[in-house]
């Protein structure tokens, strides 16, 4: 008897281990909101992944993914960027407060650098972790890029590429991978042209992968797929991306 409740023990353990963990911190008097979550299997690197989420904050998806990447090995935490009380409820909203962040990169780039002292706290080794985002996180993971945060890459995913004007070229140290939708029309031209430049100023070590027929947000489900509509989902883009993700994982990481 008492060696089965020994062995029950260690299951549920090993379980709760697996599960997304609500924590709360601060920005100053603005508490936050996130998930973290451990590994299903340990590894001696504790590699971590900071997950950014798109415009209308923590979703299904961004807990989603943070649960398929434990599954992988890796520690994991999904930043609450807006706060309690100032989620958005519809688009106008979630346009406003992540139009906010965009042009205040100083504020974006905080609330990044918050959530990834709670993926630390979470169990990640500080010198192995990556940053990733959806759409408006996807544009957060090349600002985590751009400050001096101890990071070892940035990947957007249909995120924005485009920065203020007036903001120097820096030298980029972290390694840069942009998931591109090739007819994503939320991304113009001239936004993709500077952010080639940048990288090529920032003697950055990038790579930047299109999809054919995906447009803006081609991993997101709830998108739908009217591409009419410039947002839908792909399941040829989702996948593939996810997959050149883990590819990319695997060179960058320890």
């Amino acid at each position: 008897m008492k060696k089965h409740f020994s062995l029950l023990i260690v299951m549920i353990s090993f379980m709760s281990n697996a599960q997304l963990k609500p924590v709360s911190y601060k920005d100053a008097e603005q508490k936050l909101n996130g998930f973290a979550i451990a590994p299903e299997k340990k590894n001696i690197n504790k590699p971590g992944i900071l997950i950014l989420p798109a415009w209308k904050g923590i979703d299904e998806h961004s807990k989603e993914v943070a649960q398929d990447l434990s599954k992988l090995g890796y520690y994991a935490f999904v930043a609450d960027i807006y706060g309690e009380g100032n989620y958005p409820q519809d688009a106008k909203e979630a346009g406003e407060k992540s139009g906010f962040y965009k042009t205040n990169h100083k504020e974006y780039q905080k609330r990044i650098h918050l959530a990834l002292e709670q993926l630390i706290k979470a169990g990640a080794n500080p010198d192995n972790i990556v940053v990733i985002g959806y759409c408006f996180g996807g544009t957060g993971a090349l600002e985590a890029v751009r400050s001096d945060m101890n990071i070892k890459a940035g990947v957007s995913f249909h995120g924005g590429l485009g920065k203020e004007k007036g903001r120097f070229n820096n030298i980029l140290k972290p390694k840069v991978l942009v998931l591109h939708g090739a007819d994503d029309s939320f991304v113009p031209q001239k936004d993709i042209d500077a952010f080639q430049n940048e990288m090529r100023d920032g003697n950055a070590d990038w790579q930047m992968i299109y999809y054919a027929d995906a447009v803006h947000a081609f991993t997101e489900k709830s998108a739908g797929n009217d591409k009419s509509k410039g947002v839908a989902y792909n399941e040829k883009a989702d996948r593939r991306s996810w997959q050149h993700l883990l590819l990319f994982l695997k060179e960058v990481m320890q």
